[in-house]
């Protein structure tokens, strides 16, 4: 015969592992928040359909958060997330340059003063080039006064070509000159932009990093 004790013990063999699996069919269970257009808060065990593009959280049993669920971005917004994230990363990557780079502000700032000053010894040499060619220029004017057109006299000839040609050569050669004076004082202006923002930049990030 079965004593009382034998028989509570044995039922209580048969109905844990029920028990067990019924405690762990509850931890399985999941619900869903999500906000509708409105600005409303609402729970459920299904999202519906018309807002399953919107962001969620999915909760366990005890109403916590196990999961999110972003919003669905637009095509407009993917792009422009994708720009944003890639500029965060250059800036990272930028940061990490700075930081590994150099050691304090002085050796930026020596290095753009060698930059501009190697940019400003372009300037002197192109500002130069353009003074020689103003000289032949004006050299060039003083002969072709003698022909025609631009001689008054009646025994004036007609202009060499090869004269003509050596003129053509000197105008194109005076705005290729000036077109590169140009492109350094702006390659000049854009290294001392950089190299400002750069110190700039190296200051936040060291005083962020020395900061207890």
């Amino acid at each position: 015969m079965i004593s009382r004790s034998g028989l509570a013990l044995a039922i209580s063999a048969l109905l844990l592992p029920a028990l067990a699996a019924a405690a762990e069919a509850g931890s399985n269970i999941r619900s869903y928040k999500w906000v509708d257009e409105h600005g409303v808060t609402h729970y459920g065990d299904a999202v519906p359909p018309e807002y399953a593009g919107q962001g969620r959280s999915e909760l366990n049993a005890q109403g916590v958060a196990v999961k999110q669920y972003p919003r669905q971005l637009s095509g407009d917004e993917a792009v422009v997330a994708q720009k944003t994230a890639a500029d965060e990363a250059r800036q990272r990557q930028h940061d990490a340059f700075l930081l590994n780079t150099y050691t304090k502000v002085s050796d930026i700032e020596q290095l753009r003063d060698e930059r501009i000053g190697l940019v400003d010894g372009q300037i002197l040499i192109a500002r130069g080039s353009i003074e020689s060619n103003r000289q032949h220029l004006a050299e060039l004017e003083k002969r072709m006064r003698v022909f025609r057109p631009y001689s008054d006299s009646a025994a004036a000839r007609r202009m060499p070509d090869q004269l003509a040609e050596e003129i053509t050569r000197a105008l194109k050669e005076r705005d290729s000159l000036h077109e590169l004076l140009a492109s350094h004082e702006a390659q000049k202006l854009v290294h001392r932009e950089q190299f400002d923002a750069d110190i700039a930049r190296y200051r936040e990030l060291t005083s962020t990093h020395r900061a207890p």
